[in-house]
């Protein structure tokens, strides 16, 4: 009997490590989005001077695992996922802009790039859109690494364009002028993402939450459309009614 309940004991842990080694953990699925979504390149010039770049597109796939390898991480409850994954999605403004995290390891002379925006463009369909907003810390000279956010238009302000509507890629340019190491080369990146859905990110509670937020802040709009409408055609009606009393007026004279 001792023997029988050893042998299953042992059973148990074998088929516990076996199930832990077949799941992949949220560590390995979030640094298998990393790699897929993350471009580099590095530059060396004659006398060693070197400058990389890297690029992560916050695709959904990416996103998700970093939410994932967060919770995990911190071995939060799901509430507490769900705050997070509330707060993290609200501040990327996955419903208006395309965020873009961007890093620089320069090992070479000292970059100056402000006004970022000017520095770095993203191309979609053949046209390019400069930054609507950036991590500020890009416009100050520096040596070493630096990291931030960059975000992009993701609806055109003429048309109002879904942007990345039946797109197949997108690719993100730097301007030469961003180091003398680059000796007038530009440096792009492109990145497939026919198969992106940004909408897959909604879901759950955090995901109520953010289209409840979303809803209301379009209702407050309308509402103040509403507003201004109707001051407008009220005061068409009280020029009507002027022109019309005057009509009267000079219809009995």
């Amino acid at each position: 009997m001792k023997k029988l309940m050893t042998l299953l004991i042992i059973l148990a842990i074998l088929l516990c490590n076996l199930s832990t080694l077949a799941a992949p953990s949220s560590a390995d699925s979030f640094d298998q989005a990393l790699q897929r979504w993350t471009k580099s390149r590095k530059i060396v010039d004659e006398d060693g001077a070197n400058l990389e770049v890297r690029a992560t597109y916050y695709s959904a796939e990416f996103i998700e695992a970093l939410i994932q390898k967060e919770a995990k991480d911190n071995l939060w409850t799901q509430q507490e996922a769900d705050n997070y994954k509330y707060k993290f999605l609200s501040s990327l403004k996955l419903d208006e802009l395309i965020p873009i995290q961007i890093e620089f390891i320069n090992n070479g002379p000292t970059m100056f790039l402000g006004p970022f925006d000017i520095m770095v463009k993203l191309r979609i369909s053949g046209k390019t859109y400069k930054s609507v907003d950036y991590d500020r810390r890009f416009n100050f000279k520096f040596q070493g690494k630096k990291e931030g956010l960059v975000f992009f238009p993701r609806f055109d302000e003429k048309t109002g364009k879904d942007l990345l509507k039946g797109v197949k890629n997108v690719s993100i340019e730097f301007v030469p002028a961003i180091s003398p190491i680059l000796e007038g080369r530009n440096i792009s990146f492109i990145w497939d993402i026919a198969r992106d859905d940004p909408q897959a990110l909604y879901k759950g509670a955090a995901a109520n939450k953010l289209e409840t937020e979303r809803l209301l802040k379009r209702l407050e709009k309308l509402c103040k459309d509403k507003a201004e409408e109707e001051a407008k055609l009220k005061a068409i009606n009280d020029e009507i009614s002027t022109i019309q009393t005057r009509l009267d007026e000079l219809a009995k004279q």
